[in-house]
C-alpha cells in the first residue's frame, strides 16, 4: 500500500480552521474596531513600542507565526479542494501552486519574524 502525505495537509487544514474560527473574529474586532475607536481598550494599546516589544518576545513570535502559517495552510488546502467545484480538476501543477504558495508564505513569515530580533 502506498503511503500518503494527505494527513499532514489535513492536520494543517484542521488546525488552521480551528485557529481562524477562534481567533479571527477577535483579532478583527480588536485591530479593526476596539483600538481605533477607543472602545474597551486605550488608544495606545497597539502603539508601535508595545507591538515591537510583543513581536520581539518569543511567545509573541510564536503567536504571530502560528496565526500566519496556519491561516496560510488552511487557505491553501481549502482552495486546492475547492478547485474541483469550479471545474478545475486537481493536478500536480494546481497542487504545487496552492501548497507552494503556502510554503513560500511560511518561509517568508519565519524569516520576517526572525528579522525583527529579540
Amino acid at each position: 500500500m502506498k503511503r500518503s502525505n494527505a494527513p499532514i495537509f489535513w492536520a494543517l487544514f484542521g488546525a488552521g480552521g480551528m485557529l481562524s474560527a477562534l481567533t479571527g473574529p477577535v483579532l478583527i474586532f480588536i485591530t479593526g474596531v476596539a483600538v481605533p475607536l477607543g472602545f474597551l481598550l486605550p488608544h495606545d494599546m497597539m502603539s508601535y513600542p508595545r507591538m515591537l516589544g510583543f513581536s520581539q518576545h518569543i511567545a509573541g513570535k510564536l503567536f504571530i507565526l502560528a496565526i500566519i502559517v496556519l491561516y496560510l495552510w488552511h487557505a491553501a488546502h481549502r482552495i486546492y479542494k475547492s478547485l474541483h467545484d469550479v471545474g478545475i480538476h486537481p493536478s500536480p501543477a494546481s497542487r504545487f501552486a496552492c501548497y507552494g504558495t503556502a510554503l513560500a508564505g511560511t518561509v517568508i513569515a519565519a524569516f520576517s519574524i526572525l528579522a525583527i530580533g529579540f
